[in-house]
C-alpha cells in the first residue's frame, strides 16, 4: 500500500475533525459561489440556482439556533458559512422573546464582501434581502415552542396566533419598505414554510408582493379537513336538491356569477391582479406536504412537465394560476429524507412543474382573492 503524503494526511485529519454540518461537508457539491462572472451572466436568473441558494440560507437559519444552543460564537459558528459564499451577511436575527430561541434570519447583500471579490454591484435577480425561516428543531431548548406552533398549524391551519408571526411579518415588511418589494425574498422550510407562506400572504393583502419560496410546507390540518368535509357535504346536498322537484318561488340566478375559489382565481387573472405567486417545493413521499398535490377527494390533480438542467420548465409551465408548484420526480423516497431540506440544494434532484392549480393552496389563499376582488 502506498504511503500517504503529509498533505494528504492533514487533509484527511481536517475532514475527520470537521463538524458534519459545515458548509463544505454537508452543503451542495457543485454549486458555484457568487463571483465577478455573475455580472456578465447572473446565475441568479436560473431558477434551480435560486432554489438551491435560498435552501442554503434557510439551513443557515437552523444553524443560528444550533450555534446558540451549543454556545458557538461569531468566529466558530457554523451558520455564516451558509450565506457568506454568496456574498450575504446577517442583518437581523428573529428571536422568540419567550425563550430566546432563534427562528429566523434576515440576510442582506454584503457590498463590502462583494467588492473584495471585484463585484461592484449586485448581480441581476440577486435579492437585496432574504428572510429565512427555519422549521421544527427536535432539541430540548426550543422543542416545546416549535411543537406548539406545529399543533397550532395542525388544529387551525393558521399561525397568526403564534408569537413568532408578528415578528416575521414585521421583519419582512421592514426590508420590503427599505429595499423595495421586488428586491426581497422570503423562504422557509416545514414549519418555517408555513410562516413564510402566511406572512407573504399578509403582505400581499396590503398590496406588497414579495417573492416567496416554501419547502415542504405543512398540508395537514384538522380545520382544513373539516372545511373540506363541509364543502363536500354542501356539494352533495346541492346535487340531491337538484333531483327533488320544487314548486313555488325560485330566486333569480345571481348575475354576479359563482363565488368558488376557481372563479375568483379566473377573475383575478383576467384583471391582472393575481401577481403574488408563491413557489411551493413538494416531495410527494413526505406525508406532511403531499396533500398539496391532491384534491378534496384524495385524487391526483396535477399535470407536470419536467424541469431542465437550467432550471426552466417545458412549454406551458407559466400557466399556473395561484402558485408555482414544483414536485420531486426523482429524489428521496423515505419520509425523513423526503421531508429534509438538503434535497433542495442537491445536484441530482429532478423536479416537475405542476400545471393545474392545487385546491389546497386555492383554499389557503381564498381570503387574498376575496380581499382583492372586494377592493376592485
Amino acid at each position: 500500500m502506498a504511503k500517504a503524503m503529509p498533505d494528504q494526511k492533514a487533509g484527511e485529519a481536517a475532514t475527520a475533525s470537521a463538524n458534519p454540518l459545515e458548509f463544505h461537508v454537508y452543503g451542495p457539491r457543485n454549486l458555484p459561489c457568487t463571483n465577478w462572472r455573475d455580472l456578465l451572466n447572473s446565475r441568479w436568473s436560473n431558477p434551480s440556482y435560486r432554489r438551491m441558494v435560498i435552501a442554503c440560507f434557510i439551513q443557515g437559519a437552523y444553524l443560528l439556533e444550533l450555534d446558540r444552543q451549543e454556545k458557538r460564537d461569531e468566529r466558530t459558528g457554523l451558520a455564516p458559512q451558509w450565506w457568506r459564499p454568496f456574498k450575504y451577511r446577517l442583518l437581523q436575527q428573529l428571536v422568540d422573546e419567550r425563550d430566546g430561541s432563534i427562528y429566523g434570519a434576515v440576510l442582506e447583500w454584503d457590498h463590502q464582501a462583494a467588492l473584495s471579490d471585484y463585484i461592484p454591484f449586485r448581480p441581476t435577480r440577486a435579492p437585496a434581502a432574504v428572510v429565512a425561516l427555519r422549521g421544527t428543531l427536535l432539541r430540548a431548548p426550543t422543542f416545546r415552542r416549535d411543537v406548539v406552533d406545529d399543533l397550532r398549524c395542525l388544529a387551525w391551519d393558521s399561525l397568526k396566533g403564534s408569537v413568532r408571526f408578528p415578528g416575521a411579518l414585521a421583519a419582512l415588511r421592514d426590508v420590503a419598505r427599505r429595499f423595495g418589494a421586488g428586491n426581497v425574498c422570503v423562504g422557509g422550510h416545514s414549519l418555517g414554510a408555513g410562516f413564510a407562506l402566511q406572512v407573504g400572504k399578509a403582505l400581499a393583502k396590503e398590496g406588497v408582493n414579495v417573492e416567496c419560496h416554501v419547502f415542504n410546507p405543512p398540508s395537514v390540518s384538522l380545520a382544513m379537513s373539516l372545511r373540506v368535509l363541509g364543502e363536500t357535504a354542501g356539494e352533495l346536498w346541492g346535487r340531491a336538491r337538484a333531483w327533488i322537484p320544487f314548486v313555488g318561488f325560485q330566486p333569480a340566478p345571481d348575475s354576479s356569477g359563482g363565488n368558488s375559489e376557481s372563479e375568483a382565481m379566473a377573475s383575478l387573472a383576467q384583471a391582472g391582479m393575481a401577481r403574488w405567486i408563491p413557489y411551493l417545493y413538494i416531495n410527494t413521499n413526505d406525508y406532511i406536504c403531499c396533500h398539496y398535490t391532491s384534491d378534496a377527494a384524495g385524487g391526483r390533480v396535477t399535470v407536470a412537465v419536467p424541469v431542465d438542467n437550467r432550471g426552466w420548465a417545458g412549454n406551458g409551465a407559466g400557466k399556473a394560476g395561484v402558485a408555482t408548484m414544483l414536485m420531486v420526480s426523482k429524489g428521496p423516497t423515505k419520509f425523513l429524507a423526503a421531508h429534509g431540506l438538503e434535497q433542495w440544494w442537491a445536484d441530482d434532484v429532478e423536479l416537475q412543474v405542476a400545471l393545474s392549480d392545487s385546491k389546497l393552496i386555492g383554499r389557503q389563499l381564498r381570503s387574498l382573492y376575496a380581499a382583492r376582488i372586494a377592493g376592485r
